[in-house]
């Protein structure tokens, strides 16, 4: 037989083992792709649940750390401003109290009740000429306690209240001086530096207001060259003792200031 009429050959069916062997390869794979799509959505979805449960314990830790302002009621009356004149606390002591509360001053003694309508003692002399030296300094460390009013020698000396006199007086420090006693015998007049006494004043005369009593000098530590009338007022004591008294500044009385 030729060639030409020979039939192809026909391929060899495979063996039927070396077919189960091939679809169970194919099923592992099937399986094996399976599971690893399997795992693949288990970590997706993991991650996801992960993700929204740290977001939502984000939302409350941000929740519970933020302040919350309280706003006030709709009808609440806002308080009114202190304004920055207003007046001090006022301070309540117990009056029965036995000790007196921290800070607070010791008591200062009670005032001297002074005279009121007086004349200025040297006549000419206005109130306005007036100069307060009540509180001027003088040797070994005291005060004036008095006014001097300047003027020319022999310039009379006037009462100054109607009143008596107490004492006539010569000091080393005063010179000539005279004490007047007021009708209550409350107080006392004292003028000083006097170049002389009026005719007719002794101790115990009675005197009116205005009444001439003596002359402007420079007597005892004065100076020569500035005479002038060394006046004080006092408050006497229970004693009435003419040189025993507390000195009331004669300024405001006589100056009206």
């Amino acid at each position: 037989m030729s060639e030409e009429n020979r039939s192809p050959p026909v391929p060899e069916a495979p063996e039927p083992r070396v077919i189960e062997r091939r679809v169970v390869e194919r099923r592992g794979a099937g399986l094996f792709r399976q599971f690893l799509l399997f795992l693949v959505g288990l970590l997706v979805g993991a991650n996801g649940v992960y993700y929204w449960m740290q977001r939502d314990a984000a939302r409350s830790t941000a929740a519970a750390s933020t302040p919350v302002a309280t706003l006030p009621a709709p009808n609440a009356t806002p308080a009114s401003p202190t304004p920055s004149n207003a007046a001090p606390a006022t301070i309540v002591v117990d009056p029965h109290g036995s000790e007196p509360p921290i800070g607070t001053a010791p008591p200062l003694p009670a005032p001297v009740a002074a005279p009121s309508g007086l004349v200025i003692p040297v006549q000419g002399i206005a109130a306005t000429q007036l100069i307060d030296t009540f509180t001027q300094a003088r040797g070994e460390n005291r005060v004036h306690d008095a006014i001097d009013i300047m003027a020319p020698h022999g310039t009379p000396v006037l009462a100054v209240a109607d009143g008596s006199v107490a004492k006539l007086f010569e000091s080393k420090a005063g010179g000539t001086t005279l004490y007047q006693f007021d009708p209550s015998g409350r107080y006392v007049y004292y003028y000083a530096h006097l170049q002389g006494y009026a005719p007719g004043v002794v101790e115990g005369k009675a005197l009116k207001q205005g009444e001439v009593i003596a002359y402007v000098g420079s007597t005892g530590n004065a100076n020569p060259e500035g005479p002038h009338l060394h006046f004080a007022i006092g408050a006497l004591t229970p004693e009435k003792k003419w040189w025993d008294y507390t000195a009331i500044n004669p300024y405001p009385l006589l100056s009206g200031r």
